[in-house]
């Protein structure tokens, strides 16, 4: 039997390391997989059906052994389990299992967490078995117990989303509720009877770990990752390369296990990404070099667009919304973007910042989605009635979409959600001339008080320009394909619409 206090201890920890296995999942899984529908999904199923099994498991365990060496015995095991997890990630998330991705994700997920949550599971049977000495209280009692094992998700969940993961990394977290859990089954119920032996017992356990420690705790970094930092948006990492023709040295900024940015330290007009020349054939067809615009672009990466305008155009406004703090001190830091700039960087959500928003802009950029992960709220016809709603009667919107132009379902629906708020003047810019044979790239969708014969002349006149404009017949066979729909804050399945572009990706070789 176990007094009260010491029940309520053993569940609050329990449920605490459970939530906090559960949130630092997700960030573990993300340079491997991304973050989107289909990760969520698979990590909170997995582990749902892990405490399920293993508080039915616990139950019978518990009827048969109803000891306190049982419930020390399930607290070791359990902290052993979750000490697998980070050298576990490393070599199963990294597999490219020959089944479809939702498969594969789940796969991944179940091999990696369903043993510790399902361990962790079958400890709150045990504890109310042996607090329980007869009927008269049962009631409070178990309520008791799992309040206080309710009140430890809580504080995981809390403590770990909004600190501990920006303050010590994901790895180490999980080591962190591994020997917590571990110590804890110690102090339960001495495995031996004497103080010696059981430090023994703890250094056996600490010397190996300390052995492996840089194998299995420390995330995979190339040997020409100079920099990594695990956000609370994001895993960071920068490296040097060249562009595209080897004689330009770049820095690379990758978001979790997409290359967001190339940036030429030495030249802000560098644009490696053809999709950011797109973005200035368009500002060099609308502007003059020292006219005076405003531009607002949503999120931020390596900045190399906002440091191109802050060159080329010296009397432009440029403001540049970058959900993450850490990603906007790195570009200061690492990326050139100088203490003096005329940037202005607003480190909030995208929409949120749209919602508030009392300036009017001649250009908005969004530029925060990708193959990977493309966060819905930015994609509604809601949202672009709100964007809509900001820029000045002649302003632009510029938005970069990664999909299949033969078979994809996301850029035809978030084509014919912008027509839902600016009717006919939404464009598609495409960096190949050959639509026909296009198949999964980058594309530019314009929309606003466009002139689009104007653009055509531009882009005829100017023979360097990167920018092909979609016909309009073949623009509206696009929009039009069945499984095009019109995104609304109420049904916008995004992650269902990229899946087959994720699926595409997701072997891709050049993830670092």
């Amino acid at each position: 039997m176990i007094n009260l206090i010491s029940a309520y201890i053993i569940t609050f920890i329990a449920s605490f390391c459970t939530l906090v296995i559960e949130i630092v999942a997700g960030r573990i899984l993300a340079p491997f997989v991304g973050v989107s529908l289909y990760t969520w999904t698979s990590i909170i199923g997995v582990i749902l059906a892990g405490i399920s099994i293993g508080a039915y498991l616990g139950g019978k365990v518990a009827d048969r052994f109803p000891s306190k060496r049982t419930l020390a015995i399930l607290m070791f095991l359990s902290g052993v389990s979750a000490l697998t997890i980070p050298p576990l990630t490393n070599i199963i998330a990294a597999y490219s299992f020959p089944v479809p991705l939702m498969w594969r994700i789940l796969i991944v997920t179940t091999i990696i967490f369903f043993i510790p949550s399902c361990l962790l599971g079958m400890i709150s049977p045990v504890v109310v078995k042996l607090a329980l000495q007869g009927l008269e209280r049962a009631g409070g009692i178990v309520g008791k117990i799992y309040a206080f094992s309710t009140l430890g998700a809580i504080m995981g969940t809390f403590l770990t989303g909004f600190f501990l993961i920006s303050f010590m990394g994901t790895r180490n977290i999980i080591l962190l509720m591994g020997l917590i859990l571990i110590i804890s089954g110690i102090v339960i119920n001495p495995i031996f009877k004497t103080k010696k032996a059981t430090a023994g017992l703890l250094l056996l356990i600490f010397i190996p770990l300390i052995g492996v420690y840089d194998v299995a705790f420390k995330p995979v970094i190339k040997e020409d990752n100079y920099y990594y930092k695990e956000s609370s948006y994001y895993t960071i990492k920068l490296y040097n390369t060249y562009s595209s023709d080897k004689k330009t040295e770049l820095e690379a900024l990758v978001l979790d296990n997409l290359i967001h940015s190339y940036v030429n330290l030495n030249d802000p007009l560098h644009l490696e990404y053809e999709y950011l020349r797109i973005y200035s054939d368009i500002l060099k067809w609308r502007f003059k070099k020292n006219e005076n615009f405003k531009t607002l672009s949503i999120g931020g990466g390596g900045y190399t667009f906002p440091r191109y305008m802050e060159v080329y155009y010296p009397n432009a406004e440029i403001d540049v919304v970058e959900i993450d703090p850490e990603v906007t001190k790195v570009v200061y830091e690492h990326l050139g973007l100088p203490p003096n700039t005329r940037i202005k960087s607003y480190n909030t959500d995208g929409r949120w910042y749209v919602m508030n928003c009392k300036k009017k802009y001649d250009v908005i950029f969004i530029d925060a989605f990708n193959d990977l992960s493309v966060p819905y709220h930015l994609t509604t016809k809601e949202f672009a009635q709100q964007l809509k709603n900001i820029m000045e009667p002649k302003g632009i919107l510029l938005t970069n979409i990664i999909d299949n132009f033969q078979k994809g379902a996301f850029l035809p629906s978030y084509l014919k959600t912008l027509r839902e708020v600016f009717g006919d003047n939404v464009f598609l810019l495409s960096i190949s001339p050959d639509f026909e044979k296009i198949g999964t790239s980058t594309f530019v969708v314009l929309a606003g008080d466009i002139d689009i014969e104007s653009l055509k002349r531009f882009i005829e006149k100017n023979k360097d320009t990167t920018a092909s404009i979609i016909p309009k017949s073949l623009f509206n066979d696009f929009i039009n394909r069945k499984q095009a729909v019109v995104l609304t804050d109420d049904y916008a399945p995004v992650d269902n619409l990229i899946a087959p572009v994720f699926e595409e990706r997701f072997d891709y070789k050049g993830v670092r």
